[in-house]
């Protein structure tokens, strides 16, 4: 039994129609919401802006996170020299932390600094304000995969207005560098 052109068309036509008509009608289509209400996303039977080569629209959302944004850090080059900060090293596990103060007024040191090379902290953060912002972990940086020691250190405080929080030790290359760039204002227990 062969079916004739024109019903052949016509059952091709009628599918053609159901499948143009089927995503109208499924809310996880584009089509109606169950409500009945209008949904605001495209069909099937869409312009051009489907395509892959078209960019969506302002309104439409994209499942991609915006990038996080740049912590700021404090600028590097020569600052006013005005520091509150809190210094703790750990030269070892187990070993009993060395705490210093150290306060500064435009490069000089306060008399409550209790650090032991207080003069040359100071100048140090008035040469460079961004001393005490190592590079961020995870970033495109290099680092040789050297041990340089298991000193430890944590500054805590404001330099130049600018809050301080910083972690410091000689687990690898650019640790090492960030550690002997700060080697004055960690204090001679800082040195290794």
């Amino acid at each position: 039994m062969t079916d004739s052109p024109r019903s052949m068309r016509k059952t091709a036509l009628a599918l053609l129609l159901a499948a143009t008509l089927l995503p109208a009608c499924s809310p996880d289509q584009g089509g109606g919401s169950p409500s009945g209400e209008p949904s605001a996303t495209p069909t099937a039977s869409a312009t051009a802006s489907d395509s892959p080569s078209a960019s969506p629209s302002a309104d439409t959302e994209t499942s991609v996170p915006a990038p996080a944004p740049e912590p700021s850090a404090a600028p590097s080059g020569p600052g006013q020299g005005n520091a509150e900060l809190s210094i703790i090293v750990t030269t070892a596990e187990g070993e009993p932390e060395t705490s210093y103060t150290l306060v500064c007024t435009d490069g000089v040191p306060a008399a409550e600094s209790v650090h032991p090379a207080a003069d040359a902290a100071c100048s140090a953060l008035k040469e460079n304000a961004g001393l005490l912002s190592p590079s961020i972990p995870g970033t495109a940086q290099a680092c040789t995969q050297q041990w340089g020691g298991p000193q430890e250190a944590t500054v805590t405080g404001v330099v130049d207005g600018v809050p301080v929080d910083a972690a410091f030790s000689r687990t690898n290359g650019c640790e090492i560098g960030s550690w002997d760039a700060a080697r004055d204002v960690l204090g001679v227990a800082g040195g290794a």
